[in-house]
């Protein structure tokens, strides 16, 4: 299980980064013309919730590397001998799978409006179908999910810093678009966010009469 484990990590999480935020980044730039990379880089408080989020995302793949170079010292950090079972490591795989599939589904939902930030240049439409229709934000679930996983298959201080961390920033960057989303886009987005919760329903938004004249 460790040596599949060791293996597994580091090769899923620089797919995850290659195909989620490199080749979808460019794929994206190529349709519309500029990079969709839109993070501001000064002091401001988005300026420093990209710059931490970006920190998070480089820890992790360095943990990873780490963890199937040393995974003695990793291992010796858990406190969580509870969660650490052969099941619960099976569980957080699965959860992986599901994770890569659902920010995968997702971005392609968003088409050309797929940013990485908030874009205050170009007029983007508002997403409410596919995914969307369950969950106002799946590419963060998606990201949250795979936090999860990474805990269930390698419990220690590392993971449950990641997780606790990796999830406020998430929910700090949901506000910043969601305050972008209604300066934008008014009733139109107050209707979608009244219908669609912020992470997930598992109903998915019926349409009114009057929706679907």
């Amino acid at each position: 299980m460790e040596e599949i484990i060791r293996i597994t990590l580091p090769l899923y999480f620089l797919l995850y980064f290659i195909v989620a935020f490199v080749l979808k980044s460019l794929y994206v730039a190529k349709r519309i013309g500029k990079n969709p990379l839109v993070l501001p880089k000064d002091d401001s408080p988005y300026g420093l919730v990209g710059l931490y989020f970006k920190l998070c995302l480089i820890s992790i793949l360095v943990y990873v590397i780490g963890y199937a170079f040393y995974p003695i010292f990793f291992q010796n950090l858990s406190a969580f001998s509870i969660v650490d079972q052969p099941v619960i490591k099976y569980i957080g795989f699965a959860l992986l799978l599901i994770s890569f599939t659902w920010t995968i589904v997702a971005q392609s939902n968003m088409k050309n409006s797929w940013r990485i930030g908030i874009d205050h240049e170009t007029n983007t439409d508002l997403i409410t179908k596919g995914l969307f229709r369950f969950s106002r934000n799946p590419i963060f679930l998606g990201m949250i999910i795979s936090l999860v996983a990474l805990l269930l298959v390698t419990p220690n201080v590392f993971t449950v810093f990641f997780l606790v961390f990796g999830y406020v920033l998430i929910q700090i960057q949901i506000s910043l678009e969601e305050e972008f989303l209604f300066k934008k886009h008014g009733q139109l987005y107050l209707d979608f966010k009244q219908k669609v919760p912020r992470l997930i329903s598992f109903m998915p938004v019926r349409k009114t009469k009057k929706e679907n004249r």
